[in-house]
């Protein structure tokens, strides 16, 4: 893209999307979408970079929702957590408030095109 025109001062905003977990046990659509809003987010980044806007992507892990603690209830909880999570235990929703408002905020004006989890390390894969 072109450079900004002097005449045009830079403007700034921040856009955060939250996709979902990339590591599923099966593909499907969900998944497909997920993958699409990462790919959205960093393409995005850099065609709106030059304008001051920065376009960022979270993906929260199981967070404590009513329809994570139906499927988890409290034992099943904590065993998978301490099976499955760096933290030993899922995210509340909190959690997630929080990096948004950081990505949304002047403090991150030199980070955009980012996929930043907030799992816990509930990380299965080296990638």
């Amino acid at each position: 893209m072109p450079p900004t025109s002097p005449s045009l001062p830079l403007k700034s905003g921040a856009i955060v999307s939250i996709s979902g977990n990339l590591e599923p046990e099966v593909v499907n659509a969900a998944m497909v979408a997920k993958a699409g809003l990462v790919v959205w987010s960093k393409g995005l980044s850099e065609q709106i970079g030059q304008h001051g806007i920065t376009v960022n992507c979270i993906q929260p892990g199981l967070i404590g929702t009513a329809q994570i603690r139906r499927l988890y209830p409290d034992d099943e909880r904590r065993k998978f957590a301490e099976r499955e999570i760096a933290l030993r235990d899922f995210g509340e929703p909190e959690d997630v408030a929080n990096a948004v408002t950081f990505l949304a905020s002047p403090r991150a004006r030199y980070i955009t095109g980012i996929v930043l989890t907030v799992d816990g390390g509930m990380r299965r894969y080296l990638f």
